[in-house]
């Protein structure tokens, strides 16, 4: 651990978060904290939108892989996450609950796929409502999704995709 109280944790699916996440790492000289779940999800995209969608709708909380085992060492965290569905994705609800963030100042920063922030940002306020939640940084980076729609296109226009 650094003696910067500053702490850049993150969750990533394609990478965009983890960019920014690393700026943020070496800009800040902040430690930097990966967050993941217990069970990876699946590496194909839409079989993880799918995954993910189940989550969302049933309420469920993933378990993590790990824990910020000194979180009571840090003054301000950058969150970092991308946008699943309009919301914040599970894996970031279970960071939530997973630690005492009481007096903390967060600083989130988004990635998104065109459609905003959604919920995200009242989702951060009620599972970490003794925080300081300062206004996030938001970026759109969806260029997996853009390159699936337009190969789709293509494919329609040649006829493959009726096999």
């Amino acid at each position: 651990m650094s003696d910067n109280r500053t702490l850049v944790a993150y969750l990533t699916r394609s990478g965009n978060t983890r960019v920014i996440a690393e700026t943020l790492h070496r800009a800040l000289s902040a430690d930097l904290f990966e967050i993941r779940p217990a069970r990876p999800y699946p590496e194909d995209y839409e079989n993880h939108v799918a995954q993910a969608t189940r989550e969302r709708e049933s309420g469920y909380e993933p378990p993590l892989a790990e824990r910020v085992s000194n979180m009571a060492a840090y003054d301000e965290i950058f969150l970092g996450f991308p946008i699943w569905g309009e919301a914040a994705p599970p894996p970031i609800i279970s960071f939530l609950k997973a630690h005492d963030l009481k007096a903390k100042v967060m600083r989130p920063f988004i990635t998104h796929g065109g459609f905003g922030v959604g919920s995200a940002l009242e989702t951060l306020s009620k599972h970490a409502p003794a925080a300081r939640i300062e206004p996030p940084f938001v970026m759109e980076a969806d260029q997996e999704r853009r390159t699936l729609d337009q190969i789709r296109a293509w494919l329609g226009r040649t006829g493959e995709n009726e096999r």
